[in-house]
């Protein structure tokens, strides 16, 4: 996400500082603390005298003044967890709130930082974990699920303020994907950026006319590898035992969520081209895609991949300290982008609803 400010808005909390935070609100003994890492916000994974582990997450202030977004984020987690998705959720402070907005100096003169105790989720993140296609699939299923059980949300979740999530709009948002070229000028004098120009190209010529067609409601915005956790079962496969962030939950396009969760996952994996079909059939268990959608799905693949490596490169200008977690999607994205590329839309969707229909025979 990009907001201009004098000041970074990067929360930079020292571990003392963190500690007394968590010590004044929720009223508990810190015995264990450390750093996680994190985009633009500051993590800390913390443990309590009796051993209990929560993740304490600091949001940027930045984002910290859209209070009314972080509320209706916030009760969202609440509300699927309620619904037996394993959502990450927060801990109430002493005094019941959910989220506390705290005045904090880190060292560059005193800001509002929206400060949450999450709980916390066993695990490692998906891309750290060597997973099978049968993983892969009940992600899919889990990622529509998840959409599935927002679209109660505003019947069931009472909130005055849902209408904020129609309003929200970011950079990182697929309906933004022409925003890019304000950006190209950091990837000048790598041939990368003709492919960029040209996926753009394309999602304004043949995307942009069809997002009317596509299925809408809350997603999550965001179901990258980093943010999904997963456990080891039995004969080497694993189940998701968390969704962390929602930071980017807005009233988007259902195909969105498919395309993003298909490109961070095909990121790390050694069988790339073979996971979107994995994906693809877990997702169409639950809902399924039209055919607009299914026309559009690979250059929105593509877009998200263009907005990762573009606006990333643009944020480490912005945050260098923050340079190796930034760039985690360069190293394999660029990879990745010229590979897909150079397979054209026709193969790589051949072969994605073809594994799918295989998939889901097999099942």
């Amino acid at each position: 996400m990009d907001h201009t400010t004098s000041v970074n808005p990067r929360p930079t909390l020292t571990l003392q500082q963190a500690t007394k935070v968590i010590e004044q609100l929720y009223g508990v003994t810190i015995t264990e603390i450390s750093t996680l890492p994190s985009y633009i916000d500051q993590n800390f994974l913390v443990v309590d005298k009796e051993g209990t582990k929560h993740v304490l997450k600091i949001m940027n202030s930045e984002e910290s003044k859209r209070t009314t977004l972080l509320e209706v984020q916030t009760l969202a987690m609440s509300f699927l967890r309620q619904h037996e998705v394993p959502a990450q959720t927060a801990v109430p402070t002493t005094t019941g709130q959910l989220m506390s907005m705290e005045e904090i100096d880190c060292g560059h003169g005193v800001q509002t930082y929206c400060v949450r105790l999450l709980t916390y989720i066993p695990g490692k993140t998906i891309q750290r974990s060597q997973v099978t296609m049968q993983d892969l699939y009940h992600v899919g299923k889990l990622a529509a699920t998840v959409d599935k059980t927002l679209q109660q949300v505003s019947s069931k979740m009472v909130s005055p303020n849902l209408d904020v999530l129609l309003k929200y709009d970011t950079l990182w948002s697929l309906l933004n994907i022409p925003l890019l070229e304000g950006y190209l000028s950091v990837m000048d004098g790598d041939p990368l950026q003709e492919v960029v120009k040209a996926v753009i190209e394309q999602y304004k010529s043949h995307v942009q006319p069809k997002i009317i067609s596509f299925q809408k409601g809350i997603i999550h915005g965001d179901l990258n590898d980093q943010n999904i956790i997963v456990i080891p079962i039995d004969t080497g496969h694993h189940e998701v035992s968390g969704i962390l962030d929602f930071s980017l939950l807005v009233n988007g396009c259902y195909v969105f969520e498919l395309a993003i969760t298909i490109m961070y996952l095909m990121l790390e994996n050694p069988s790339p081209l073979d996971v979107g079909g994995a994906v693809l059939a877990g997702w169409e268990s639950i809902m399924q895609l039209n055919d607009d959608e299914r026309d559009s799905l690979f250059l929105l693949v593509l877009g998200r991949l263009c907005q990762s490596l573009v606006y990333g490169r643009h944020n480490v200008k912005k945050y260098p300290d923050n340079k190796s977690y930034i760039l985690t999607t360069a190293k394999s994205g660029s990879r990745l982008l010229v590979k897909l590329w150079e397979l054209g839309k026709k193969e790589v969707e051949r072969k994605w609803f073809s594994d799918a229909r295989t998939f889901l025979v097999s099942k």
